[in-house]
């Protein structure tokens, strides 16, 4: 159903595309009827009496998940307030962290030797440490921004998803910094900088995966 809503948004679950899609297929020499079921979140792309006009087809949009389609063909095409409610659960944003976190690691594969090898070598020579500890704040900040922001939406502050990563990364700089043992006046401060503004970033991706957040709106931030 998310991605439904994310395509939708964007405009690859359109009114275009789906016209589009039945002409490309030879739709209405292939069945004998003229109506099409949508999923429920594919409203806000598809536009039905422009469907309609252009095709033939009437739109009729259905449920919010896939499973309770059954049930809805059973009902005669009829939907109960349960099938066309919208839930976001904690499980339901658990299942989709693995995409945002398999997404910030591809990149942390290029990053992060970079980073270490930049950060060990200092004016004193070659320090380990100093690497290891700038790629835990790193892969901290990955951990903010891809699994402990999503878990916690409902409970971050405003509305604004880049806030709500920043503060999440905030939190997540003030318990890692003591924990990685950074000492350093000058490391720290680059801590509680980087982690919450890359935390921030990787958490405006989130949006894609939300069935609340708008085009618009994501633009904005």
């Amino acid at each position: 159903g998310v991605n439904i809503w994310c395509a939708a948004g964007k405009g690859t679950f359109g009114t275009g595309e789906l016209v589009k899609r039945i002409e490309q297929t030879g739709l209405a020499l292939i069945v004998n009827h003229r109506e099409l079921l949508l999923p429920l979140l594919g409203a806000a792309g598809v536009r039905g009496i422009e469907v309609r006009a252009r095709t033939g087809f009437t739109v009729r949009f259905t449920t919010v998940r896939a499973s309770d389609l059954p049930a809805y063909l059973d009902a005669g095409n009829s939907a109960s307030p349960e099938m066309r409610a919208l839930s976001f659960t904690l499980r339901e944003r658990l299942v989709l962290t693995p995409v945002e976190i398999v997404a910030a690691l591809r990149k942390s594969v290029l990053l992060l030797p970079f980073l270490y090898l930049t950060v060990s070598f200092g004016s004193n020579g070659f320090d380990p440490v100093a690497g290891m500890k700038a790629s835990t704040v790193w892969l901290a900040a990955v951990f903010a921004g891809t699994v402990a922001s999503p878990l916690l939406l409902p409970w971050l502050p405003t509305r604004s998803f880049a806030v709500k990563g920043a503060a999440a990364g905030i939190v997540t700089a003030l318990a890692v910094i003591p924990l990685a043992g950074i000492d350093a006046p000058w490391y720290r401060a680059a801590a509680i900088l980087l982690l919450p503004t890359i935390s921030s970033f990787l958490m405006l991706n989130f949006t894609g995966s939300t069935p609340y957040t708008s085009r618009s709106g994501v633009k904005k931030e």
